[in-house]
């Protein structure tokens, strides 16, 4: 079911598949929505209360002044009181939600409980975000019709996204992010986030997409031997292994919840 709470006079958006099960709050990537984890909640089952906002400029929930770590944490912790979970909780983060969670447990180590980073490295080297999202420059953020956005969309106007399109009350249509937002996003993930991974101590997974553009083998296998109690899934997969293989992805997943 979607729930909104109000965070500085902005709307953060979220679903809470409901259930009794353990808390899980679930963190998706960058152009992507809470709506993304729908699939792991019905596979974790009854065990597992998944809760998956739209992060701060995704999907229902509203635009942000800025898109800083600090600020992406900041709404976690909100959501967290929102609810009234006091007790620490499960955390999941797939890319720009990995380094989220990552770095949520290392700013609030009794708010997390177990975590799982799913792709999201620890080194950026400054000149690859730009890179890599060069493709967002100059993209279209509304559009008279759905045809026309998705035209202008381009490499981003896949079929997750083309399913995510949001309507506007004019009865034109909008990009379930605005381009310039991910690119701040992308942006503040560049540099070295070793601290961060390794300054927390509570179980973790590494869910890590053997041929991924994102995370390197030889960084995924120091992530997983220089932090104690991390556990290692390899996925014969890309980046986007959670779209492109989701029952290795909640297979892994439910595997590591399972034995917490």
């Amino acid at each position: 079911m979607r729930h909104t709470l109000t965070i500085d006079g902005r709307t953060l958006s979220y679903l809470d598949f409901g259930g009794t099960g353990r808390p899980l709050l679930a963190l998706h990537g960058g152009m992507s929505e809470g709506l993304a984890f729908a699939g792991l909640a019905e596979t974790l089952g009854g065990g597992w209360r998944v809760i998956a906002p739209d992060q701060r400029g995704h999907g229902d929930s509203d635009r942000a002044p800025d898109y800083r770590r600090e600020g992406y944490l900041a709404d976690a912790v909100a959501l967290l009181d929102h609810l009234g979970l006091d007790a620490p909780v499960a955390v999941l983060g797939y890319s720009l939600g990995g380094f989220n969670a990552y770095h949520l447990a290392a700013a609030h180590p009794g708010r997390v409980s177990a975590l799982v980073n799913v792709d999201a490295t620890v080194e950026i080297d400054p000149d690859t975000a730009g890179g890599l999202f060069g493709f967002l420059r100059g993209m279209r953020y509304t559009a008279a019709t759905r045809e026309e956005l998705l035209a202008a969309a381009g490499p981003a106007g896949s079929p997750f996204v083309e399913q995510a399109l949001r309507p506007l009350p004019d009865g034109g249509w909008r990009l379930p992010f605005h381009p310039q937002d991910m690119l701040d996003s992308a942006e503040a993930c560049r540099g070295d986030h070793w601290d961060a991974w390794l300054v927390s101590d509570c179980p973790a997974l590494l869910v890590h997409g053997a041929q991924s553009q994102s995370l390197r083998q030889d960084t995924a296998d120091a992530m997983v031997s220089r932090r104690p109690g991390t556990s290692y899934a390899p996925v014969a997969g890309d980046h986007f292994l959670p779209f492109t293989h989701p029952g290795e992805f909640h297979g892994a997943v439910a595997k590591f919840l399972g034995g917490l």
